[in-house]
């Protein structure tokens, strides 16, 4: 894996679980929507997608585990398409890479195009500017940065 590319993933973790979770989790991979730095909603066996229908705010439920927030449904659809045996650390790595490349953002990641990167795959992560889906939505400046500590280049 590149460093542009670790970088991106780092700073996705960091959009939608934030720092100070990532701190008390097991780097994000083992965490359940609906977690805060203060009662984080953990799983410790990675056999499977967690599975859980969370409840996480006015009224809103999801499936969303792991470091990149991901869906029950869509594991299950990635799971078969990249032949993946358990929900673990590289399984989630895996999703998230092909998440990236289906956005056609891999080449923008690996030249620094960075912010075209992240409009890109605003689909894929409700903490990305432009989502609308209704989630707290981080400023691109903010994710620039968080990619640029984490070791990522910009063009």
């Amino acid at each position: 894996m590149t460093p542009n590319l670790k970088a991106f993933l780092d700073m996705i973790a960091r959009a939608e679980i934030g720092k100070e979770l990532l701190a008390k989790s097991d780097n994000g991979y083992n965490v359940i929507v609906g977690s805060r730095p203060e009662m984080p909603i953990l799983f410790m066996n990675y056999a499977d997608h967690p599975r859980l229908v969370v409840e996480y705010a006015r009224g809103k439920k999801s499936t969303a585990a792991g470091r990149y927030q991901i869906l029950k449904r869509n594991y299950d659809a990635y799971k078969r398409i990249l032949n993946l045996s358990d929900f673990s650390p590289a399984s989630q790595d895996a999703i998230a890479i092909r998440l990236i490349g289906e956005c056609e953002a891999i080449k923008l990641i690996e030249t620094g195009q960075i912010e075209r990167a992240i409009a890109n795959c605003r689909s894929r992560w409700a903490s990305f500017p432009g989502a609308g889906q209704g989630q707290r939505e981080h400023k691109m400046a903010a994710l620039i940065a968080a990619y640029t500590q984490a070791g990522g280049n910009l063009a």
